[in-house]
């Protein structure tokens, strides 16, 4: 299914389920999960702000997964995090779009995604600084 719009419900979905965690107060991130099209293989893709108070990140925070430092994907009961996050999106989406195309010739890699994906975090922190906006976890 195509993407939903963030999702604060409480409930957690099926096991088909895609979820995608980000951060909803970086405008890339914010972008980002808006454009991407993950192809039909879920019942649900749920996209949530790591910045509210829903459920799934109580999961997050269970396994350890520092949202400043990347984003968190739950698929199949499993949680991917930071360049691996990225990567199962890039194998799980379409190529339907310009945007869906370049995102998997670039993630789809396992070495390219480690590779970038700190930049990528590091950005995100200067855009925030510059936004005035803070992270999420420690208020830096």
């Amino acid at each position: 299914m195509s993407a939903t719009e963030p999702d604060t419900k409480g409930d957690i979905g099926t096991g088909d389920d895609i979820w995608v965690v980000y951060d909803g107060e970086c405008p890339f991130c914010s972008s980002y999960v808006l454009l991407y099209r993950i192809r039909e293989l879920a019942a649900q893709v749920h996209l949530i702000d790591a910045r509210s108070a829903h459920p799934i990140l109580n999961e997050v925070r269970r396994e350890g997964l520092d949202l400043d430092e990347g984003m968190a994907v739950k698929f199949n009961g499993r949680f991917y995090y930071g360049a691996a996050a990225m990567n199962i999106l890039a194998i799980l989406g379409s190529s339907g779009t310009l945007f869906n195309r370049l995102n998997r010739a670039l993630f789809r890699h396992p070495h390219l995604a480690r590779f970038l994906y700190p930049i990528l975090v590091r950005g995100r922190w200067i855009v925030l600084r510059l936004l005035g906006r803070r992270l999420i976890g420690s208020g830096r």
